[in-house]
């Protein structure tokens, strides 16, 4: 059979609501597909220490500095010519480039393109995707009229430069890259994840794209490495006094309440802000926290979510495209709202047995969960699966009782009869509900983070002002975080029965006991537990944006099932 020779096809002219592509994406499209494809179609990005650092190669480089002379200016200047940081696009390619330095002299231009790591040991003196990278930067530059056969490739790491000749081969790469690139912008579906690659471990958006959990998940027969959800070393700021301000001093937020000492965080260390009651915020610090989509999460003074602030948000329309349509699928969200029900009931069958402090075993209650888990997985419907889920509730806040220390103090018990709220009439459950709203937050700002929309959920119908999605995903967690807290607070004398007030028949929190509280609810966040799926060790803050992103994974196709998080 002759050989035959694959031509690119035609780069038609992009229009004006076709974006360029950046011709960084060609090189993340050599690497991985996948990788290409979270960045510039979903919109999904991540810092780690190599993209930190990659920055920092680039401060000088983005400064723009000299003068890049026509084409036909070119042979006339009598020396070397340097430009840096100039941004040219290929109407033709449909690219668009920054370039790092062009050198020029005589009739020709030399792109030279800076990387922070180290010269490779390779035959041609670097990988292809940087290759690709870089010629397609030559090309773009032949479109504007510049006589263009190499480049060079700096290594800032080991101070080398390589050069790269424009050859045929290497051109005919470059092409195919990028008409793949686009074809797999415009197919709007994301490519499978690399199986055991070992790109994945130094990659910034492992956390996000989740490679080794999909594959999994999709019954591949492969070793899970560690935990691929990203490490962070910011956490959530809670501040309730109505005497609060938040202002900004350069790196660092600075809070004063009553005109008291400052107390001083840096921003980098601050995951949320979140402000209970009228505290006061300054527009200077409000705008950096926007600009470092750190959101700011207001709550009444009684410990409501209102909402919350942050910058432009996610990018990612195709998630959300994919949240709504399954939204208006009646099989999708039962199917959706079996596995939250069933796994919560679950949940509050292990909690129970572990912290059981009746004189006889909770067996009767243990039945009754497990007849309506084993209804919840197969309800014929929405409203059917709410019946299943308050029985459900019934057996288990009608034992909760019997999971409270009994103290010989009258002053110090606490009493558990039934679940009541709006208002909540008793301290147990003003600790619910409050570790409830608590919860709320997280899971929507989380959601948000992830690129959801909070508020139009499959289980919760939508009103109003209530993030309906959040209250779906933390249907699981309700027993295993809100309840265990609530219950550590207690039976550890971490808040009594003195710390709340009573005002007609509402029972609520007084401004120590909920520091307390959230404090102790923090640490439950931070406490890490073995995924039953994945084996490796994580956090509960941590496993919110797994469960989050792996619920992506499932309304874009990728998955079958939507996995639920089950204590064992």
């Amino acid at each position: 059979m002759p050989h035959q020779i694959a031509l690119p096809l035609p780069f038609p002219e992009f229009t004006g609501d076709q974006p360029p592509v950046p011709v960084r994406m060609v090189n993340e499209y050599v690497y991985c597909p996948r990788l290409a494809y979270l960045e510039w179609v979903q919109g999904e990005w991540a810092d780690n220490a190599d993209t930190v650092q990659g920055r920092g190669v680039h401060v000088r480089v983005d400064k723009p500095g000299g003068k890049l002379p026509t084409p036909a200016e070119v042979s006339e200047e009598p020396e070397k010519i340097h430009a840096r940081s100039v941004s040219l696009e290929s109407v033709h390619l449909g690219l668009v480039a920054k370039l790092d330095l062009i050198e020029a002299e005589g009739d020709q231009v030399i792109p030279v393109d800076y990387k922070k790591s180290k010269r490779p040991h390779v035959a041609r003196g670097a990988y292809d995707p940087e290759r690709v990278q870089l010629c397609a930067q030559g090309l773009i530059l032949r479109e504007h009229g510049y006589r263009c056969d190499s480049g060079v490739l700096y290594f800032a790491g080991s101070r080398k430069r390589v050069s790269v000749e424009f050859d045929a081969d290497l051109i005919e790469l470059t092409l195919s890259a990028i008409h793949g690139l686009r074809s797999l912008a415009t197919a709007g579906r994301i490519p499978p994840p690399l199986t055991d690659s070992p790109k994945c471990a130094r990659c910034s958006l492992v956390g996000i794209c989740l490679p080794d959990e999909v594959n999994y998940l999709r019954g591949a027969e492969t070793a899970l490495r560690p935990l691929m959800v990203g490490l962070t070393e910011s956490f959530p700021v809670h501040i309730q006094s109505n005497k609060a301000k938040v202002s900004k001093s350069g790196d660092t937020l600075e809070i004063e309440v009553d005109e008291q000492a400052k107390t001083t965080v840096r921003l980098a260390e601050v995951s949320q802000l979140v402000l209970q009651g009228s505290v006061y915020v300054t527009t200077g610090a409000l705008h950096e926290l926007m600009r470092r989509e750190i959101p700011v999460v207001w709550m009444s003074f009684g410990g409501w979510y209102l909402g919350h602030t942050q910058g432009v948000g996610h990018k990612n329309v195709e998630l959300r495209t994919a949240q709504y349509q399954a939204s208006f699928d009646e099989r999708r969200c039962l199917q959706l709202a079996r596995g939250w029900v069933a796994t919560k009931i679950r949940n509050q069958k292990v909690l129970l047995r572990r912290n059981w402090r009746g004189e006889e075993p909770p067996q009767s209650v243990v039945t009754q969960l497990e007849a309506a888990e084993r209804n919840a997985r197969v309800a014929p419907s929405i409203e059917s699966l709410l019946g299943f889920e308050g029985a459900a509730a019934a057996a288990y806040f009608g034992a909760f009782g019997q999971l409270l220390k009994a103290d010989g103090d009258a002053n110090l018990r606490f009493d558990f009869n039934e679940r009541n709220r709006r208002p909540p009439r008793d301290p147990v459950n003003a600790l619910l509900s409050y570790a409830y709203a608590l919860l709320t937050r997280q899971f929507t700002v989380t959601l948000a983070t992830v690129g959801f929309d909070p508020y139009r959920g499959f289980y919760h119908q939508p009103r109003y002002g209530r993030p309906s999605l959040a209250l779906d995903m933390l249907e699981p967690f309700r027993p295993v975080v809100a309840d265990s807290a609530v219950l550590k607070a207690i039976n550890n004398g971490e808040v009594r029965p003195s710390d709340f007030v009573t005002v007609g028949n509402a029972v609520s929190l007084k401004e120590d006991g909920r520091k307390r509280f959230i404090a102790g609810f923090e640490r439950r966040l931070e406490e890490e537990i073995t995924h039953p799926q994945f084996g490796y060790r994580l956090s509960y803050r941590r496993l919110f944006e797994l469960q989050c992103r792996l619920l992506g994974r499932f309304l874009n196709g990728e998955l079958t099932e939507n996995p639920n998080f089950i204590v064992r």
